[in-house]
């Protein structure tokens, strides 16, 4: 059986992107710094019948998002597909927000995802196969002054994405994005950001994309 991790899983993308993966067969993994909250997504999935376990992690400490990565190759075999979901959604501007929250916010905008791609990259190269997800934003193409860690945590998904798109193709691992341009409030959002991560993955390998848009419609 295929596995799906998902680092940040949430009520809204994290979780219907996990659903539109399980729906298909994948042995879901759900991991957050908040156990019970994740469990209670869980428990969502499970009433569905599928088949998913649950993780910790802290998504802006590199250790603990290699130790996950560590845990969950062992636990299943391997990761197929690995999202990367979390973010730190702090709403103040350059003047209002605390000096030490800045490098706090990166850590887990793009530092963890940075660390997730990169731990598991080895097996996934070596395999030649899989996906690395991304959920970006499209304050990364228009930042906006009352949300800049997260602006720029949502640049740096996509320099990411892009960076390493060409490298991971070349042997045989599909790395993608979708820039998500506005907050994500409805079940219908969120189900329709999943149907753009599921399109992703399943695009024949010469027909790889590394990005993909959508506005919710609110």
């Amino acid at each position: 059986m295929s596995t799906f991790l998902s680092i940040g899983s949430g009520p809204g993308m994290g979780l219907a992107t996990a659903e539109r993966f399980a729906r298909e067969g994948f042995q879901v993994v759900l991991s957050a710094r908040n156990e019970g909250k994740v469990r209670d997504l869980a428990e969502q999935l499970k009433a569905k019948g599928h088949k998913v376990e649950v993780r910790t992690v802290d998504a802006g400490d590199p250790a603990s998002v290699a130790k996950l990565i560590e845990g969950v190759e062992r636990d299943f075999g391997g990761i197929d597909v690995l999202h990367f979901n979390a973010a730190s959604m702090r709403n103040q501007t350059l003047a209002d927000q605390p000096r030490d929250s800045f490098n706090t916010d990166l850590a887990v905008n793009i530092g963890g995802a940075a660390v997730a791609a990169q731990a598991a990259a080895p097996k996934m190269l070596q395999l030649g196969s899989g996906s690395v997800l991304f959920t970006g934003g499209g304050f990364g193409l228009q930042p906006h002054p009352q949300y800049l860690s997260l602006s720029i945590g949502k640049a740096g998904i996509r320099a990411l994405a892009q960076g390493i798109f060409e490298p991971f193709k070349e042997k045989g691992v599909h790395v993608a994005t979708v820039t998500v341009a506005g907050f994500v409030t409805t079940a219908a959002d969120a189900n329709a950001v999943a149907e753009h991560f599921w399109q992703l993955h399943s695009q024949p390998k010469g027909s790889w994309e590394v990005e993909a848009m959508y506005t919710p419609k609110g």
